[in-house]
């Protein structure tokens, strides 16, 4: 707080507040005294400084009062009741400074933790990660959560490079808890797995489980399920991409062309493909452009509302980017589009948490990772 330069000028309010009760004392008439309104000033210090700065400012703030006070004569001096109060206020401040900086300690530890469980869940992509230009932008419903039930992954391996971006069903640490299951099954399956399906399988599977175990611990978000959409960058060919969509809203293909929906749609959530055994969901080979990003999103983007409780218009804000400057196809700018898209449609009042993930083939090994890197938002 008040820096100016990298160094702290906290301690100017108060410095300035101490010379001026001072000041105004000593020109002002033995009738109207302010020097016990010096008391403010190791309050004001408490709010904005250390405990060493605020417990200075509580002694200058004695001190000042005593030598102002005994400048005037006998019958004007406020005297012994004022310097008791000036006293314990000093003290006082510096306590609840001390509870203040204690608290904010505590506070930065626990964003410290929040960061690590972030990383886990969400972490940093590589530029160029398994040939893919990307980029992702997570915004959380809860300004002070920073981590939601909204994931996203890329894994390369000998098969080709799988995507995976979802959301879990809920807000909490249990859609914290499942995203990380289902990323930590990706990342295993989309490696070892041969095809995209067994993928899949290995993901509703470990749904299942996961959900089993929270019910035998008596956990009351047993029924939790994930929407996503499964992609994979066959190794073998460069302009298609595989596609499994788990009840979640299908990608867009964005390319200087304009923008297309995959026709992809369809299955059950994961979790919930024991609702219809006889019809688990389909892998489809899509043909997809050289020039063709694929955008997804979570339903924080497809569900948000204005004022009038309007949806946004996600395909149409971005076809009328992409005509007006055809660059917006590259994953950084694409997504940087839709946030901005996103919280201007709602006026910033997230309903849930919002994630939109860019991946396109990297084109050259000289543009690798150029454009497309991981997004800094």
């Amino acid at each position: 707080m008040l820096r100016v330069g990298g160094r702290s000028v906290a301690w100017v309010p108060p410095l300035l507040l101490l010379v001026a009760i001072g000041v105004i004392d000593y020109n002002t008439g033995g009738e109207f005294r302010t020097i016990s309104w010096i008391v403010l000033v190791p309050g004001i210090a408490a709010a904005i400084c250390g405990v060493w700065g605020t417990a200075v400012f509580a002694v200058l703030a004695i001190g000042t009062y005593t030598a102002v006070d005994s400048a005037w004569p006998h019958q004007f001096q406020a005297g012994l009741p004022d310097f008791i109060l000036v006293t314990t206020g000093g003290v006082l401040a510096t306590l609840a400074c001390a509870v203040r900086v204690r608290g904010e300690h505590r506070a930065l530890h626990m964003r410290d933790v929040t960061d690590t469980v972030r990383q886990t869940v969400l972490r940093p992509l590589p530029p160029g990660w398994g040939g893919l230009e990307h980029a992702g932008v997570y915004l959380t419903a809860d300004a002070q959560a920073r981590v939601g039930g909204d994931f996203y992954d890329i894994q390369p391996g000998p098969h080709g490079t799988r995507v995976f971006v979802g959301d879990v069903q809920g807000k909490g640490l249990g859609a914290v808890e499942t995203a990380a299951v289902l990323l930590g099954a990706f990342r295993e399956a989309g490696y070892h797995e041969p095809e995209l399906m067994g993928v899949a399988d290995r993901l509703e599977d470990r749904m299942v489980r996961h959900r089993e175990y929270t019910t035998a611990v008596g956990r009351a978000d047993g029924d939790r399920f994930a929407t996503a959409v499964l992609l994979g960058f066959p190794a073998d060919c460069d302009d298609a991409v595989d596609a499994v969509v788990f009840g979640h809203e299908p990608p867009l293909a964005v390319g200087p062309g304009g923008v297309r929906i995959l026709p992809v749609a369809g299955g059950l959530p994961l979790g919930y493909r024991d609702l219809a055994p006889g019809a688990p969901p389909r892998t489809r080979r899509v043909p997809l452009a050289a020039d063709e990003t694929l955008l997804l999103v979570t339903d924080g983007v497809t569900e948000a509302r204005d004022a009038d409780g309007r949806f946004y218009r996600l395909a149409e804000h971005v076809s009328r980017a992409v005509a007006a400057d055809p660059r917006t196809v590259a994953p950084a700018r694409l997504v940087a589009l839709v946030r901005d898209g996103t919280l201007r449609h709602c006026r910033g009042r997230l309903a849930d948490d919002t994630t939109a993930f860019a991946v396109r083939r990297v084109r050259s090994p000289g543009r690798e990772g150029h454009e497309g890197g991981r997004s800094p938002y």
